[in-house]
């Protein structure tokens, strides 16, 4: 069967090299005799590929000294709960609603602290991103929280919030690698890495050393510290060690592509094919407000929900899979992550363009 083009949310599409590298590896690791899904993560070729994958990671983004890197379990949903119960000092944060993972961030952290919804563009079905220049910070919050991509409606930050001070915390599930990062602007960036990364099963939390505490609220579980995760290099129990070896691979990969800039350039330009039809389309519209638009969801509707049906079962048939939207936004949305190729978005535009001219 030839593959399809997946324009899935999560988990997606990853590099075909990647994917051959690791079958060809699957039986026999290296000249160990097994596959990376059998071998002790206290091994020493475990510990070479977790080590690897690290100094990529660290190479690619350009992570200072004095950030962790932790490999860890549980997704990037069990963050909500473990962000605030290792960083809430003083008991308060603020968050920026710009979506359902937002959302339930910061619903989560309700739980544990003074959470405060200080933006919010839940008022236009979170399509586009609120103004951050002069937020309503609150003197006592221990960070301010943003989810920087948002998979499901197609928006992302082109500038991060004014946090006035304080701490930046960022869930970059869904665009962690597609452009260059600053790391120094954020006391913590995590994601979910079967977005943009690998298969699902790992989350990294890149955090600077001195949020990583040992007085953290009392009812912490001892999994959810990061001192925990940090004393122990990622290994205090086993690790999601397959997933790990195939996000070693994807950023080797990346470096092969030539880095975060190059990958913005690979970006910017599939997005903007199908950007561009889509502002020129009499029946495919896009959702987001054009100057919050996400180089890697791009969300579209025709206005008739039968109509949208249509399209989605037709592209399907024809090979591109996973294109039906979130039921909160309706219609269509193509993920065109990293590893999704120019050639994929280029013909999904042509058939746009013919489904088009079927149904004016």
């Amino acid at each position: 069967m030839a593959r399809v083009y997946n324009f899935s949310a999560g988990p997606s599409v990853l590099p075909e090299v990647v994917l051959k590298e690791a079958a060809e590896e699957m039986l026999d690791y290296k000249g160990t005799g097994m596959s990376v899904m059998e071998m002790s993560h206290r091994s020493k070729a475990f510990d070479n590929i977790i080590k690897e994958a690290e100094k990529d990671l660290r190479d690619l983004m350009n992570i200072p000294d004095n950030y962790k890197v932790l490999f860890l379990q549980g997704g990037a949903s069990q963050q909500f709960a473990a962000i605030p119960m290792n960083l809430m000092k003083n008991g308060v944060a603020d968050y920026i609603i710009t979506g359902q993972w937002a959302k339930k961030a910061y619903e989560e952290a309700k739980k544990y602290g003074k959470a405060v919804a200080v933006a919010s563009s839940a008022d236009k079905t979170f399509s586009y991103i609120p103004d951050c220049s002069d937020l309503p910070i609150d003197d006592d919050a221990d960070y301010v929280y943003i989810c920087h991509n948002n998979t499901i409606y197609g928006t992302t930050y082109h500038t991060l919030p004014n946090t006035k001070g304080k701490i930046l915390v960022a869930d970059m599930s869904s665009d962690i690698l597609s452009q260059p990062v600053n790391v120094e602007d954020y006391g913590m960036i995590y994601f979910g890495v079967q977005k943009n990364v690998g298969p699902a099963g790992v989350v990294v939390a890149i955090i600077r050393e001195d949020l990583i505490r040992d007085d953290v609220m009392p009812f912490t579980p001892t999994m959810l510290k990061y001192k925990t995760q940090a004393d122990a290099d990622s290994l205090y129990n086993t690790p999601p060690c397959y997933g790990i070896y195939i996000c070693g691979k994807v950023f080797k990969w990346v470096k092969e592509m030539g880095g975060l800039e190059a990958m913005k350039a690979h970006n910017e330009k599939k997005a903007k094919i199908l950007y561009d039809f889509l502002d020129s389309s009499e029946l495919f519209k896009g959702t987001v407000v054009k100057k919050d638009r996400s180089l890697m969801n791009v969300p579209f509707v025709t206005g008739d929900a039968d109509l949208d049906a249509k399209f989605v079962k037709e592209a399907t048939e024809a090979g591109f899979v996973n294109l039906k939207g979130h039921r909160t936004v309706g219609g269509m949305r193509a993920s065109i992550y990293n590893a999704m190729p120019i050639e994929g978005v280029e013909k999904l535009v042509e058939f746009m363009k013919k489904f088009e001219a079927e149904n004016k």
